[in-house]
């Protein structure tokens, strides 16, 4: 599994001269390991660096298994750097060649599949899951005292409950709301070591508004959607129901993202649209969060001393020197907002963002 601190050291890296970066498709869908080896050798074949070809190849050949349905590989040769890592997602075939690791396909998955809490709630207790780049890994649960139910009719006379629930005491209600407390607390605690930027909660609908409403405020707020489901529900299940939810709250959350980026350019608040606008805020360390269409790529130019990324070949403004032509000027830009902490957002098929130049940037002044 690709973690932060992976990321963090590709986002650090950066080669003297240049490194490859490799992505490759090995869904079994699209061959055996003779597919996917001749496909990986065929991208190979224009680069001219030898010695990382050398050590992708042998890596394949060697000791890759064909685990997941992807792989991407960063190899720098001269700096004895190669890292490899096996995706439960699929991704494009593509090469890259430059001074440092190209990873928006490695952003766009982690801005649809990363970091998700998955709970599955009742009364009793619940199941806790973490949903990253397509794996679902489950923690050990917590069950709190059964509760159990009466065979009689009336409602409930707890205090503070309208009309109560038929056949339920005060000792039942006060067993759940502590089951459902301590469910929560134990839930907090999973969500903060996994680093969770979105949850879902799955349970009837009385048991997931319960929960949610004994989790934090902080936890409350990255709720993005419950679903009906049985606390037995095996893992391909819950996996298939995560993906559903979290890709379709996504898409809405996206869709207002960019209606309000480009509402605020429009009245001249804190955000800009388009490439030439955005790469200006990106070379003053002015974006707080970047938004990207996927796929979005553009040639472009780089100045070797101060980093500033431009769309013309004149001399940087900055320094005076003549930049360098770059084959993806984004890449760079997503590679400069992350390293000064900002984030990046890869929008999908979003006829807004298309319309105002296929980015956009909230700013931080």
């Amino acid at each position: 599994m690709l973690t932060e601190s992976n990321l963090r050291e590709l986002l650090e890296f950066k080669a003297k001269t240049q490194m490859v970066t490799l992505y490759l498709n090995t869904e079994p869908s699209k061959g055996n390991a003779d597919s996917y080896k001749l496909r990986m050798r065929t991208l190979l074949k224009e680069v001219k660096l030898p010695q990382d070809v050398e050590a992708i190849e042998r890596f394949f050949m060697q000791e890759y298994d064909g685990t997941g349905r992807g792989v991407a590989v960063f190899s720098c040769a001269e700096a004895g750097f190669l890292r490899a890592y096996p995706l439960a997602l699929p991704v494009s075939d593509r090469v890259n060649v430059s001074d440092r690791p190209a990873l928006k396909p490695i952003t766009d998955l982690l801005d649809n599949y990363g970091g998700y809490g998955v709970a599955l709630v009742d009364q009793q207790g619940a199941r806790l899951f973490f949903f990253h780049l397509g794996e679902l890994r489950e923690q050990e649960g917590v069950m709190g005292e059964a509760v159990k139910h009466v065979k009689r009719g009336g409602a409930s006379t707890v205090a503070g409950r309208r009309g109560g629930v038929a056949g339920r005491t005060r000792a039942m209600e006060e067993t759940v709301d502590r089951n459902i407390k301590e469910s929560a607390e134990f839930a907090s605690r999973f969500f903060e070591e996994n680093h969770v930027r979105r949850v879902l909660i799955g349970g009837t609908d009385a048991n997931t508004a319960l929960f949610r409403a004994a989790l934090p405020k902080a936890w409350q707020s990255l709720v993005k959607g419950t679903f009906a489901m049985s606390m037995t529900a095996s893992h391909a299940e819950v996996q298939e129901r995560a993906m559903q939810i979290g890709m379709e709250s996504e898409r809405l959350r996206e869709e207002q993202l960019v209606n309000d980026l480009v509402t605020a350019a429009a009245k001249g608040g804190l955000a800009v649209v388009g490439l030439t606008d955005t790469l200006k805020a990106v070379n003053e360390d002015r974006v707080l969060n970047l938004v990207v269409a996927e796929g979005f790529q553009q040639s472009g130019f780089e100045c070797g001393d101060c980093e500033m990324l431009v769309l013309d070949e004149k001399a940087c403004e900055n320094c005076g020197k003549k930049p360098a032509a770059v084959v993806d000027v984004v890449n760079l830009a997503i590679h400069r907002v992350m390293r000064h902490g900002g984030s990046v957002e890869v929008v999908h098929t979003n006829a807004h963002l298309e319309t105002v130049g296929m980015i956009a940037a909230q700013l931080r002044y």
